[in-house]
């Protein structure tokens, strides 16, 4: 296809040279003519009819959407008209690149012309320590961290697409990273938590904040500040003794605004601590009980945005709610939800669309201006944002329309992606499998913890006695498979799900078929796992793991890969060493095999009470109930 483009379109021409290349789409003298004006208001018109096109676009943003919105209905080879208007002032992602996984500069690039193509007008890179800082360099050693060079360069790029850059950083708690180097060892309350109250922690933020600050062209930046619990409790008692953490808080964010201020910088920080420290018990941000008192609403300062952060209410008047509660602090926040890619190999798609849909709807109506979406990388990232994009395209089309049709969405998906939305729908099923009740709404990660368990010490095995696992695995594994196709840019991020279905088919239930033949003594029977399944099973790791470094390599750096790496390693070693144990036994050479002596117990000892099947965030609880490292006191 060709297009001739007319009118206003200079400004744009970069951009959209960019998405034409990506839908093999071509820029011509000669073509279909497509002409590009401004509006008189934020409203986009996108029409076609007698062979020629019209864009007029209310904010430059528009335009990208509106001209993919253009190519995708030309195909269609009829005439048209699209109205839309944006609900929000800005809209994007957040991505997380402080749990290993730090995108690639190139596959970052390809990630935002998607991003423009679906219509989004902003991102966020959270770098807890994954950036550069000249006198720090201690800071994001060997994680990846960009240079100031890359992060530049994907400033311009993003800029080209309408996209405004924005850094997400840590300046209170989520610091573990830095912290844990002893050259950083003067900056530590606790083990994540900066010491307050010190002039030495405000040069080094001023060394932070500048350094996030300087390769962007945003004047926002997003200053963290969430999940400090631990404030005050660590060095900071031992040498100022206790004080209320509010007070401390509120305190050192004064000197951080001072920093930011002195920059020209508007200011974002999550709101959980002031929700928390707001309720009875000091704990809990969703307590819809919780009463703002007169005192707090003084206290924040009126030039800080608070965001409310929230993935997991699935009613509309949920978010409402809480949305109130931030209003009585002062203003109405900014709202981030996310895609639940963390903490599991599948992408939640039953939990995240719920949650995101009422808390879209709710943002409407209650005026929040900027939305966000998470997509955390917690113990790792073993999974990957790409595969969140049927998510992000949902709060694309909220973006542009007051309610949005299943049809329509899974249209624009196929368009900006060029996967089904039901390939993207599959990657729920490797955790709602037999045991998971329908319309389950509790944590569960079965693709996690069935992968990484040991087959010898069973620790989940429990949660899936009497389930056919393995047949639900094989016909996902032949249901994904089916539906792949390999011209396709993004098929390869379905590798890992059918792989790792492959592996469970097998493995998810073997523990409990050693424990069985173990305690009835039926030696052919073990003699048979620990020669022919243990063996296959092994193999099928191998080709798992295969595929899981190659798509590792293709989007991110390789820092941080050493961890997965060493996960399979670990499986491999202890399926190879479970294999022996069970031959010794059979042979004769021990009399028993100490780990399946042992009475199974349930990992969640309440999930018989769950919907779903149980939840480990850490593959170390995962692996073994016994000792990875040694904690220290917090400080």
């Amino acid at each position: 296809m060709q297009i001739r483009l007319k009118g206003n379109y200079q400004p744009f021409l970069t951009g959209l040279e960019q998405l034409a290349e990506e839908q093999n789409v071509s820029i011509e003298a000669e073509g279909i003519g497509l002409t590009i004006e401004k509006n008189t208001d934020e409203e986009t018109v996108i029409s076609y009819r007698n062979g020629e096109g019209i864009i007029y676009y209310g904010k430059p943003y528009h335009v990208y959407r509106a001209f993919g919105l253009f190519i995708e209905r030309l195909a269609e080879g009829q005439a048209f008209e699209l109205r839309e208007t944006p609900q929000f002032q800005s809209m994007g992602p957040m991505f997380d690149f402080s749990r290993n996984a730090v995108m690639r500069v190139d596959q970052l690039k390809g990630m935002f012309r998607r991003l423009a193509l679906m219509g989004f007008n902003a991102a966020m890179l959270y770098m807890e320590d994954t950036y550069e800082v000249k006198e720090q360099p201690y800071f994001g050693y060997m994680r990846g961290r960009y240079s100031q060079a890359e992060l530049k360069e994907l400033d311009d790029y993003a800029y080209q697409l309408g996209i405004e850059l924005i850094p997400c950083i840590q300046t209170l708690a989520h610091l573990e990273e830095f912290l844990k180097w002893d050259a950083a060892a003067y900056l530590k309350d606790t083990r994540g938590v900066l010491l307050t109250e010190q002039e030495q922690t405000y040069d080094f933020l001023r060394q932070m904040i500048t350094a996030a600050q300087e390769p962007f062209r945003s004047n926002r930046i997003h200053i963290g500040m969430d999940e400090a619990e631990e404030l005050g409790r660590g060095v900071y008692l031992n040498r100022f003794g206790y004080r209320d953490r509010l007070d401390i808080m509120l305190e050192h964010l004064d000197r951080v605004i001072e920093i930011t201020e002195g920059l020209g910088l508007s200011v974002m920080l999550w709101s959980d601590m002031f929700i928390k420290l707001a309720s009875e018990s000091g704990e809990d941000q969703y307590n819809m009980e919780t009463e703002i008192s007169e005192e707090m609403q003084g206290k924040i300062p009126s030039s800080v945005t608070l965001m409310y952060w929230d993935y997991f209410h699935t009613k509309k008047e949920d978010y409402k709610t809480l949305i109130a509660k931030h209003k009585k602090l002062g203003q109405t926040p900014a709202f981030a939800g996310g895609i639940w890619v963390w903490n599991t190999f599948a992408t939640k798609y039953d939990l995240s669309l719920k949650t995101s849909k009422a808390a879209l709807q709710a943002s409407k109506e209650e005026g929040i201006q900027d939305v966000f979406v998470t997509l955390w990388g917690d113990d790792g990232y073993e999974n990957n944002c790409f595969s969140a994009l049927l998510g992000l395209q949902l709060y694309a089309e909220h973006q542009y329309q007051t309610n949005v049709s299943t049809d329509h969405l899974y249209r624009r998906t196929k368009f900006c992606t060029g996967l089904e939305a039901e390939q993207f729908l599959l990657l729920s099923q490797l955790d709602n499998i037999p045991g998971v009740e329908e319309g389950n709404l509790d944590q569960t990660n079965p693709s996690k913890f069935l992968l990484w368990q040991d087959v010898l010490l069973g620790l989940f095995d429990k949660h899936i006695e009497g389930l056919d696992i393995g047949s639900h695995y094989q016909a996902l594994a032949q249901k994904i498979r089916s539906q792949r196709k390999e011209q396709t840019s993004l098929d390869f991020i379905m590798e890992v799900p059918e792989k790792l279905c492959d592996v469970l088919a097998k493995k998810a239930s073997i523990g409990i078929e050693l424990k069985q033949a173990y305690d009835s003594k039926h030696f052919d029977v073990l003699r048979d796992i620990a020669d022919n399944k243990i063996p296959e099973i092994i193999e099928l790791v191998r080709v798992l793991h295969a595929a899981h470094k190659e798509q590792w390599l293709t989007i991110n750096k390789p820092f941080g890969w050493e961890v997965i790496d060493i996960r399979y390693g670990g499986l491999i070693a202890r399926l190879q060493t479970a294999a022996e144990r069970v031959n010794t036994y059979v042979r004769g050479e021990v009399s028993t095999i100490d780990e399946l002596e042992q009475e199974r117990l349930p990992y969640n000892h309440q999930v018989a009470n769950s919907t779903g099947l149980g939840w480990s965030s850490y593959y170390y609880r995962i692996a073994s109930p016994n000792v990875f490292f040694h904690v220290l006191p917090i400080y």
